[in-house]
């Protein structure tokens, strides 16, 4: 009998409880970041990228089909990145053409003292043999 009263009891308290929570006493959810799809969709990326290399290393792909699809997933990093900033302050990034922007990279590129290899693409200087431009991507034939 005092079993079945205790069970009455802890139900009563428990039904009370539900019923009359008033809605400031629940705390209010975390706030939802306005770039977390943003930041999962270039950790994605990031993963092809990773993905992509390891394939292209154990000869899977292509010297054509890795640059190429690499290419893809740079721009469209690229892409995510600049709404990322965009959404962040609030305005557009400013646009910067691709060959620009390699260009760009090959200037900023520390030049060796003995730079015997030139990238017949961007004119960027190495110290030795790569199969990829460092500053600009494209092949070195």
């Amino acid at each position: 009998m005092s079993l079945v009263l205790a069970v009455v009891a802890v139900l009563t308290v428990t039904l009370l409880y539900t019923l009359f929570v008033r809605a400031k006493d629940i705390p209010a959810p975390d706030p939802v970041s306005p770039t977390r799809h943003l930041d999962e969709r270039k950790a994605a990326i990031y993963e092809n990228l990773r993905d992509l290399q390891f394939e292209y290393r154990v000869g899977k792909l292509s010297d054509a089909d890795y640059a190429q699809t690499k290419l893809a997933l740079q721009m469209e990093l690229g892409v995510v990145v600049a709404e990322t900033e965009r959404v962040v302050t609030g305005k557009a990034p400013v646009p910067v053409p691709i060959a620009e922007a390699a260009a760009s990279a090959a200037a900023s590129q520390p030049v060796a003292a003995n730079a015997a290899f030139l990238c017949p693409h961007c004119g960027a200087e190495f110290a030795e043999a790569m199969k990829f431009c460092g500053a600009c991507g494209k092949e070195m034939a």
